[in-house]
């Protein structure tokens, strides 16, 4: 057995920010970070957007050089799995075989692609993207000529990629089982602004659509068959309805948990010198009036990793950092300030019809959320209007001409 220090389960952007934090704050033990996949920490947003576009490539995707976290004296253990977790031995079981003794263990593991349940789903083809290496595939298959492309999800992973995928002439069906894309964490604006847009850069969008099955020929995907019968030719299927925690280990050490593993203010999970970070963490979100959630973002992943390494030091501060979020889908930048959990109004700054628009959320007339197309500006000052919690009339806010830093509580 070996190890000691913090141990890092998770090469992410929550583990790489949490190994950044521990030398920032003094810490000067052993960091040793766990990673399923061989590569160090890079960033993941753009898989879908600029790598999978061929404009940017990995090099510039890593989050640190090599020689940074050898001067920093991090170590990796790469193309390993965390499988098992003895709280009483403080020991960590590897998919290697080796045995990793810790003295604080970091939880960074983040998600696996929700998989498709229906008959046909492990066919060749069909493709995740969630990794350099689901990316890596399906970009081989797209330089082998495929022509037709089936996207399953109409969440932003699914609409990034469906982009993408419209600008190389690739025929490109959207399928979104819910009435509507976006549904889960945008209003009806916003989700009828983009389907129009991919409708109108040739994307066949469809949204209330089931799929039964995909089908094959020979063990690679052909075609997928819809609820109604109907089957749509595919060269290739991805498959975009979300992640699945990955935090099957510490559940079976006895962690709490649903949905992700449950953690406190401070990122403790119920299991003693364990924390956890990241999209697989479930906490009590202040910008969501205090509800259980996970959020799946680098901010999130960033700043629960930084208040984690401050409290690894002694600093103990609650989370409390400030929720922002965003997509590039063709020349439209989406920047999201807070979350719209349980909003009962919503309040358009601006014609959509330009392309350059503003949503702003009210529960019980308080601002909690802006949604922001191409408006950097409302971006900016409306966040500060969701962190002091304002109060506006809606007209007011309705009213593009007036900044919305003026309405700022003093």
């Amino acid at each position: 057995m070996s190890g000691k220090g913090v141990v890092i389960v998770g090469a992410g952007h929550a583990g790489a920010q949490c190994a950044i934090a521990l030398r920032q704050n003094g810490y000067a033990g052993a960091i040793t970070v766990i990673g399923r996949e061989p590569e160090l920490p890079y960033e993941r947003p753009p898989l879908s957007k600029e790598y999978f576009a061929r404009e940017k490539t990995f090099d510039r995707l890593a989050i640190r050089s090599r020689t940074f976290w050898a001067q920093k004296g991090v170590t990796f253990r790469l193309g390993v799995e965390a499988l098992g977790v003895d709280v009483t031995g403080k020991t960590l079981a590897l998919s290697d075989g080796a045995v990793l003794g810790y003295d604080t263990l970091v939880w960074a593991a983040g998600g696996d692609p929700r998989a498709l349940t229906c008959e046909g789903a492990g066919l060749a083809g069909v493709h995740a993207v969630r990794t350099r290496a689901d990316c890596d595939r399906l970009m081989a298959e797209i330089d082998a000529g495929i022509a037709r492309v089936v996207v399953i999800g109409g969440g932003y992973i699914g609409l990034e990629a469906a982009a993408v995928l419209s600008k190389m002439a690739i025929k490109v069906t959207l399928l979104e089982a819910q009435e509507r894309v976006l549904a889960r964490v945008a209003g009806e604006t916003l989700s009828a602004f983009y389907e129009a847009e991919h409708r109108a850069h040739g994307v066949d969008l469809r949204t209330g659509t089931q799929v039964d099955c995909l089908v094959g020929d020979g063990g690679r995907v052909t075609g997928v068959r819809l609820a109604e019968g109907v089957i749509l030719p595919a060269d290739a299927v991805i498959v975009g309805i979300g992640i699945v925690p990955a935090v099957a280990p510490l559940l079976g050490a006895g962690a709490e948990g649903e949905n992700g593993v449950d953690v406190d203010a401070l990122c403790r999970t119920s299991l003693p010198d364990v924390y956890a970070i990241g999209d697989c963490a479930r906490f009590a979100c202040a910008y969501a009036g205090g509800a259980a959630m996970r959020v799946e973002s680098v901010q999130n992943a960033n700043d629960m990793a930084t208040c984690v390494a401050r409290a690894i030091c002694g600093e103990e501060q609650p989370y409390r950092a400030f929720p922002w979020f965003w997509s590039n889908q063709y020349d439209l930048k989406l920047q999201t300030a807070g979350i719209n959990a349980g909003y009962d109004d919503a309040v358009v700054r601006g014609d959509p019809a330009e392309r350059r628009f503003s949503v702003v959320y009210l529960r019980e007339g308080q601002v909690i959320a802006v949604d922001c197309v191409n408006n950097a500006k409302d971006f900016v000052q409306g966040r500060k209007l969701v962190e002091a919690g304002a109060v506006v009339p809606p007209q007011v806010l309705a009213d593009p001409a007036r900044p919305l830093k003026e309405m700022v509580p003093a």
